[in-house]
């Protein structure tokens, strides 16, 4: 067979293929899976950070345990203000522990979608989820990926699903809010954190010094509209 005639067979193929699709295949699901704590597999994919790496006394654990109904991911420990004695950093302020996803083998892309859902119970604090963003500009000062960060209230006791639309996260550079024209490009994430502080957050949220716990099951994009 002539090189033209398989091309021309397989332009036939490709248009009947594209006459017979339906809506429902051009249109991604309404929601996409991107962490499920549902196996000791799962943790792998993450690791934790505290003041501990400054001299601080926080620490905390990532644990699979069976939630009664399946298991789920517990992220707890102990958040303190303390510094020790023998630091060689001189640390501003202490008080925080998080989780962070390790990066994407490439990224994900959530272009299709509005909204970060997380499916959470936890001790009454505030948390902050984190997006980090492949960087656009790359420049020589700052190689880090971008971060976008929004608050989000964990109730206590009972299982919650937090949803956030991701035009709710800002910007920010090392956890402070930076003012500055950009937006964030959700077809290129690189990974997730969720962390959580001693002071700040959501008014009329638990804060301050001592324990802190959360139960996760899944984190999904969702797409509302």
């Amino acid at each position: 067979m002539s090189r033209f005639k398989e091309l021309w067979r397989a332009s036939i193929t490709a248009t009947k293929k594209a006459l017979t699709w339906k809506a429902e295949d051009l249109i991604p699901p309404s929601e996409k899976f991107i962490f499920h704590f549902n196996s000791k597999e799962e943790l792998k994919r993450w690791h934790l950070y505290s003041d501990s790496e400054y001299g601080g006394l926080s620490s905390a654990s990532l644990e699979i345990k069976n939630a009664g109904k399946g298991l789920s991911g517990i992220f707890s420990g102990n958040l303190s203000l303390d510094v020790a004695e023998n630091s060689k950093w001189n640390i501003n302020r202490s008080g925080f522990c998080g989780m962070r996803s390790k990066k994407f083998d490439g990224y994900i892309d959530l272009d299709a979608y509005d909204t970060l859902a997380l499916k959470i119970k936890g001790d009454g604090r505030s948390y902050i989820s984190t997006i980090y963003t492949e960087n656009w500009v790359n420049s020589p000062g700052q190689q880090e990926d971008n971060s976008w960060q929004a608050f989000v209230f964990v109730p206590k006791d009972n299982w919650y699903i937090a949803k956030i639309p991701l035009d709710r996260y800002l910007p920010t550079w090392r956890g402070n809010v930076i003012d500055v024209e950009l937006e964030m490009n959700p077809s290129r994430v690189v990974g997730m954190s969720l962390s959580v502080n001693a002071e700040g957050g959501i008014p009329g949220a638990k804060s301050g010094p001592g324990d802190f716990k959360v139960e996760i099951d899944w984190i999904k994009a969702l797409r509302t509209q």
